[in-house]
């Protein structure tokens, strides 16, 4: 792919920790293939953030392969989308040292996710930890990137790349694109099997969690052990039937209904039966045609060795026009 300059662009990046969930990608990645067409995409795979926590270097390179496999495994086309990894283009990381001379102390000590990781990691607060967000902030801003979709938990990020980008432009003119969030036409918003108050993620105890590399056989385990309540009543309401509610929103989603056939669909039915029909349309429509693809492509070495390779130097020629007229700004020789 090709940036096309009538097109807006869509960055994303993802760490190489643990495999995507069903919450990652029916919340986000089922729906990129269809931005594809309409804007620039980026989706990279952020390494550079990954080793804020210590890393097994042998098990992070085997996982950058097998999450560009599994972008590719979950449709995305790595021809008509720029999927690379961040460690491959230099100009992350340079932009990122530019970009920190212009990001104050107190907007870093204010990111909840710096508390939150430090408390995680307490053996380990290393200074990567606290200029995370500069790093993404030069993610987001090397490309000109109009959109980047985000949770909750990453709108301070995207607030704080704005926030960076316009101290910039009012010192230097007009240097970067001021990024919006993207908020997608579609996509659910997937909980946790055992805590449906709280969104799914990797980083949740087993059975919160469905892994798009988890077994058919943990798959229906883990839906059976789902939380629902003391009712009886299959019916949609998010605020006092979380559990159930939570079961309907996937259900339809990896069924491609409305909530409301979901609905109709369990009038009458049992919470027992809701789960393992639950359970078989995620293992039959989701975790099986991905689990297939998924195999095929990690395999096939040497095609994701030129994908990366490729990518890599599709995203540096895009990255090179900013970062060159942002050294130029500064005041460097280039």
């Amino acid at each position: 792919m090709d940036a096309v300059k009538d097109k807006k662009t869509i960055f994303s990046g993802m760490q190489p920790t643990g495999y995507p969930q069903l919450g990652n990608y029916l919340g986000a990645i089922k729906n990129w293939g269809q931005l594809q067409d309409e804007y620039n995409c980026l989706y990279c795979i952020v390494d550079l953030h990954a080793i804020t926590v210590r890393q097994n270097p042998a098990d992070l390179r085997k996982a950058t392969r097998n999450l560009l496999a599994m972008y590719i495994a979950c449709g995305l086309d790595p021809d008509k989308n720029i999927i690379y990894v961040q460690s491959h283009y230099a100009g992350h990381a340079e932009l990122s040292w530019i970009l920190g001379c212009y990001t104050y102390m107190g907007e870093l000590g204010r990111m909840t996710q710096f508390k939150e990781k430090s408390e995680k990691h307490d053996a380990n607060i290393n200074t990567g930890l606290f200029t995370y967000p500069v790093l993404q902030t030069a993610d987001i801003l090397l490309f000109g990137t109009h959109l980047v979709p985000v949770g909750d938990d990453q709108r301070q990020h995207l607030e704080l790349a704005r926030d960076v980008a316009i101290r910039f432009n009012n010192i230097y003119g007009d240097v970067f694109t001021v990024p919006d969030a993207y908020i997608a036409k579609s996509g659910a918003r997937i909980k946790s099997l055992t805590h449906p108050e709280r969104k799914m993620s990797k980083s949740d105890e087993e059975n919160s969690c469905i892994s798009l590399l988890d077994s058919p056989e943990a798959v229906m385990r883990k839906f059976k052990r789902a939380v629902t309540d003391s009712e009886t009543e299959i019916r949609y309401d998010a605020e006092n039937k979380p559990g159930v509610s939570n079961l309907l929103e996937i259900y339809a989603n990896c069924c491609d209904i409305t909530l409301a056939d979901a609905i109709a669909e369990f009038g009458g039915k049992n919470y027992g039966q809701l789960k393992t029909a639950v359970g078989e349309a995620v293992v039959g429509n989701i975790i099986q045609p991905i689990q297939a693809r998924f195999n095929q492509v990690s395999a096939e070495a040497d095609y994701l060795d030129n994908i990366m390779k490729n990518n890599a130097e599709k995203a540096a020629m895009i990255g090179q026009k900013i970062l060159k007229k942002v050294k130029k700004k500064v005041g460097f020789v280039v």
